[in-house]
């Protein structure tokens, strides 16, 4: 897919999910589901499958802007990111950019500002996935747009 954003990493499985939680909340974003896939296949099918888990992460203050502009942009939110453990056991974080997400007829000037805005701190969140020692200071917020 070529609208998609990866990062593959050498942390396990449950530590990339943590990191890329705390990662998304240091640009804005909450994660309000975590939907393992690997557990709904057990439970509904009875098929064991790799670790695979689903965010939903929203940043309130963007979803409420383009809520606002747009109110079909709703069946984008929130922003789902993927982290899955290969079968050679390397993990991997996915995020789609919603900038090339977005339909083109409903992207006006302004929703797809927020777009850009929303990829780029999706970007510095799974870009930051790679450090070791996650400190503070190191992480540094995507500036704030004048029209956010």
């Amino acid at each position: 897919m070529n609208n998609v954003y990866s990062r593959k990493l050498s942390i396990p499985f449950d530590q990339a999910i943590v990191r890329l939680t705390e990662n998304l909340k240091r640009q804005g974003f909450g994660v309000i589901t975590n939907i393992s896939m690997k557990n709904v296949f057990k439970e509904k099918l009875n098929i064991d499958f790799r670790n695979y888990t689903i965010l939903g992460a929203c940043n309130p203050e963007f979803a409420y802007k383009a809520v606002s502009l747009e109110s079909h942009v709703g069946t984008m939110l929130p922003c789902n990111l993927v982290v899955q453990q290969h079968e050679n056991g390397e993990v991997e974080v996915s995020a789609m950019n919603p900038l090339e997400a977005i339909d083109k007829a409903l992207a006006t000037t302004f929703l797809s500002e927020i777009a850009v805005q929303v990829s780029a701190r999706l970007r510095a969140a799974l870009d930051d996935l790679h450090r070791h020692a996650l400190e503070p200071a190191e992480v540094d917020a995507i500036p704030q747009h004048p029209l956010a």
